[in-house]
């Protein structure tokens, strides 16, 4: 991505008090540059008087070059699914934990920063999910996700029953606590928690993924991202609920139809510099480092 960062926002998580020295640093080095800044309502309370301007979440993205998100992964999800065709690239500060979308540590900020600003930036295009909740043949809720949409019991009832479609056709009708139909981006979310596969960002495949499924044979599965997903409530002895990157969504009822399909929008995402997917992988999952010999660790 090769367009001049003239204006850049900062997207704060709530309650990180203890990390406005670094919110600090980051408003003193795009000063010192001359880039205009733009915060959210948190990174504006942060800040205190800072006399900057602040917008939504929801209009950040489409109203400057870069943004910056200082949190976890939850945070940069809540910016994600306001991403259109006209969406800034996201960088992504980790204060979390695991942090797979958050890549950078706030010690690696300032130098990820300044090469953005220099430019060029590199990105790396990251699939969603439509996610429409459908009953009677009403659409009664849509979501835009980047992560997962779930399926799954919300209290200690019994199993519950779907159907599964993929593409139009019957893959099964299953009885468990529910299934998760995932992006690439998401398998390390919590499809990675329920024993599904690591897929890399780059394939544009769609991972269903059942949960405590009550037979042996169910496995989780890779499928075309062309292909839409649908899962059907059959039978619920519980509250039942559909969760779109576990921060939206609504109640099921017995005969409710999840429909699951590739958006047309995408999320940029900055690739921090000299770092590999495989190497976030190591890190991240504690996968042990890369020896010392050859470039990435490969023989000379």
């Amino acid at each position: 991505m090769t367009s001049k960062v003239r204006t850049v926002g900062i997207v704060a998580k709530p309650q990180v008090a203890g990390r406005l020295p670094l919110l600090q640093d980051l408003l003193g080095l795009l000063r010192r540059k001359g880039v205009e800044v733009v915060l959210d309502g948190e990174a504006a309370r942060l800040a205190g008087r800072s006399g900057l301007p602040v917008v939504t979440r929801a209009e950040m993205p489409r109203k400057v070059d870069l943004l910056v998100v200082l949190g976890g992964d939850g945070t940069l999800l809540s910016v994600a699914r306001h991403s259109g065709r006209r969406t800034a690239p996201i960088l992504g500060v980790n204060l979390g934990n695991l942090g797979f979308l958050t890549e950078v540590s706030a010690s690696e900020m300032e130098r990820a920063v300044l090469s953005c600003l220099r430019g060029p930036i590199p990105v790396e295009r990251r699939m969603m999910l439509r996610v429409r909740l459908a009953r009677n043949g009403k659409v009664l809720a849509s979501f835009l996700g980047l992560n997962d949409a779930v399926v799954a019991k919300t209290t200690l009832a019994r199993m519950i029953e779907v159907r599964v479609d993929v593409g139009g056709d019957l893959l099964t009708a299953m009885r468990g606590d529910g299934v998760i139909v995932a992006t690439p981006t998401g398998s390390t979310a919590y499809n990675l928690s329920a024993g599904g596969p690591i897929v890399t960002p780059g394939i544009g495949a769609l991972l269903v993924t059942p949960l405590c499924p009550h037979t042996l044979t169910m496995r989780p599965l890779l499928v075309d991202g062309r292909s839409g997903v649908e899962v059907t409530l059959l039978e619920e002895s519980g509250a039942v609920h559909l969760t779109v990157d576990g921060q939206q969504g609504h109640p099921m009822e017995k005969g409710d139809r999840v429909l699951v399909t590739r958006a047309r929008a995408s999320v940029p995402l900055v690739v921090p510099p000299g770092r590999s997917y495989f190497a976030l992988l190591r890190e991240k999952l504690g996968w042990g480092s890369a020896p010392p010999n050859g470039r990435n660790g490969r023989p000379r």
